[in-house]
């Protein structure tokens, strides 16, 4: 008997939700046959033998052509919940989901993972999206920004950030970070919950005491060869308000060129894209990226 089962069969009553599971999954988990085709394929092709960052890449490939579609963590009126959407996916879900696939598919211990069910990934999305690895419901236990997803996933060991190791960084400063307070309007939980803005200032504001610094998009080229499959490379902008704009994976692909993959809004679905540095170049608002290795 497994754990879930020895759960089941140790309660007459009903259950409480599994850790970080507080709406249920007909709201939570959109698009379980396309889960359960990535884990036959991972079960099949074996890829827990595969280093982490091919195993990322496995599982984003997997949802090549996937819509681009936003605010797909906007779930609720008022209780936040960890979430999954294969049917439409953002920058920030499409790598993250990626990442939290190959967490779950790497060498079985306890359970093998060609028996993991949507609340296993979504245990995932939860150690990963939300400060700490844990949600409580409250809208403010999610990491909003990019900079403090990376701070706090180095911090857990789930990714080491190696934008310092790759070349000389430039420091971003004097600039507010306070996209969502300014956008309110547009988050379902931030328009129908005022409180909760008052909460999300308090949070900017401490956001901007981290130091901040990137590799400027000139240099790009020439750090490519370092980057590897499945590192997470942060967009950093020019424009106003938030320091990363943007988010996606490196590929390298077959001839040998280092990519970009990300969910396009301009695509309007998921690719795999010119170059990271021929991206970059693509855009004046881009001013260069930070970048972070799963583990």
């Amino acid at each position: 008997m497994n754990r879930r089962h020895f759960l089941l069969a140790a309660s007459s009553c009903a259950l409480p939700a599994l850790a970080g599971e507080n709406l249920p999954q007909s709201v939570t988990f959109i698009g379980k046959a396309k889960f359960e085709s990535i884990r036959a394929r991972a079960h099949r092709d074996r890829w827990h033998s595969l280093p982490i960052g091919q195993r990322v890449i496995a599982c984003a490939q997997q949802m090549l052509g996937t819509p681009y579609v936003g605010f797909t963590l906007e779930i609720d009126d008022h209780i936040e919940s960890p979430s999954v959407n294969f049917k439409g996916l953002d920058c920030w879900t499409f790598f993250e989901t990626a990442l939290c696939l190959a967490r779950l598919f790497r060498k079985p211990v306890i359970t093998p993972y060609e028996n993991a069910q949507p609340s296993d990934l979504l245990r995932e999305i939860e150690r990963t999206r939300y400060r700490g690895g844990k949600c409580a419901g409250n809208y403010l236990d999610r990491i909003h920004y990019l900079d403090e997803w990376f701070r706090d996933n180095h911090a857990r060991s789930h990714v080491r950030d190696i934008t310092r190791s790759l070349a000389p960084t430039v420091p971003l400063t004097g600039r507010r970070i306070d996209e969502m307070t300014v956008l309110w309007k547009s988050y379902r939980y931030l328009a129908r919950n005022p409180g909760l803005r008052t909460g999300m200032a308090r949070i900017e504001v401490e956001l901007q005491t981290h130091p901040f610094a990137y590799i400027p998009k000139t240099t790009v080229a020439t750090i490519e060869p370092k980057l590897q499959n499945g590192d997470i490379i942060g967009i950093v902008t020019h424009k106003p308000h938030v320091y990363c704009s943007h988010v996606g994976l490196a590929i390298r692909t077959q001839d040998g060129v280092l990519r970009f993959m990300h969910a396009s809004a301009t695509k309007k679905r998921v690719i795999i894209d010119k170059s990271l540095s021929g991206y970059l170049a693509d855009f004046k608002s881009h001013a260069g990226i930070i970048v972070a290795r799963p583990l």
